[in-house]
């Protein structure tokens, strides 16, 4: 009977889980000094293991592209119905604005002038301008005038530059979008820079990285955010396709050319494209992701 009476209790313990077993209250460890354990932290740090686990054996690489984009120097040009509302509301605003300095000193010289024919002039006024040399309104027009005609503005278009595709000094009325020859998967393809993420750093230094490390390219960029704006997902061809690698995420990080860049080398690994002329350097796919996170200005 003493056998089978302490076989119950150690039976009933037996059957609890872990985590019952661990979880005292505080009255039933007294003061043994041991600290009481609770169940949330056991189950956190059974999570952070699992996630550990799952990120270690994950068959998907991760990698950081930055979409860098080089913002139009000067506005486009105007379409007809843009010049059209351009004009009106031009007009609108001249014949509700006052007389400028310059037009109520042009009303001063005529009114003078007329005085003076009349013969209506007051001869110490004359006087007083003998000193002094007279410029009327009229001939500062003149001077401005032949200034204008003098001036030669630099031109929108210069076939040379725009025909360039390595130059970022191209087509300064467009937004342009920096691609990079890479190799994936043993071929060569058109792609935002990226570089594979590292342990140890987040995922906008590894798209740091993958700016600086482009050949012969110093760009100084300003990133947008920490985190990503966007991802594309593809599958390894089945030839190079393991059970540890399945595919590649990619994150984009959105980015601005703060600074002019160098001119490119002749054989420059790298574009700066338009994003009508993306498609002709993009895969499908990965023209899809692409296009929704340029701008277009």
């Amino acid at each position: 009977m003493p056998q089978k009476k302490m076989a119950a209790p150690c039976r009933r313990m037996a059957s609890r889980s872990l985590v019952h077993f661990l979880c005292f209250s505080r009255t039933a460890v007294g003061n043994t000094g041991f600290r009481p354990l609770s169940c949330s932290s056991v189950c956190r740090a059974t999570l952070e293991t699992k996630s550990v686990t799952e990120r270690a054996s994950s068959p998907w690489c991760l990698t950081a592209a930055v979409c860098l984009q080089r913002l139009p120097v000067i506005t486009a040009e105007y379409s007809p119905m843009e010049q059209q509302y351009r004009d009106m509301i031009q007009q609108i605003e001249l014949e509700k604005s006052l007389l400028s300095e310059h037009e109520l000193r042009l009303l001063q010289d005529a009114e003078r002038l007329s005085r003076k024919q009349a013969g209506d002039y007051d001869s110490d006024e004359e006087d007083n301008r003998k000193d002094q040399e007279i410029l009327l309104a009229q001939d500062l027009e003149d001077m401005w005038e032949q200034k204008l005609k003098n001036f030669q503005p630099a031109p929108r278009v210069v076939d040379d530059v725009d025909k360039d595709l390595t130059s970022p000094e191209r087509c300064l009325a467009n937004s342009l979008t920096l691609l990079a020859e890479q190799q994936v998967a043993g071929e060569k393809l058109w792609l935002l820079p990226q570089a594979q993420w590292q342990e140890g750093e987040t995922l906008r230094q590894t798209a740091e990285r993958a700016l600086a490390s482009l050949p012969a390219a110093d760009f100084k960029a300003t990133f947008l955010s920490n985190a990503p704006c966007g991802v594309y997902k593809y599958k390894l061809p089945k030839a190079v396709r393991t059970e540890s690698l399945v595919g590649t995420k990619v994150f984009f990080f959105k980015a601005i050319l703060s600074d002019s860049a160098r001119p490119a080398a002749p054989n420059a690994s790298f574009l700066w494209l338009k994003k009508s002329e993306l498609q002709s350097f993009l895969k499908p796919a990965y023209m899809m992701k692409v296009e929704r996170i340029i701008f277009q200005l």
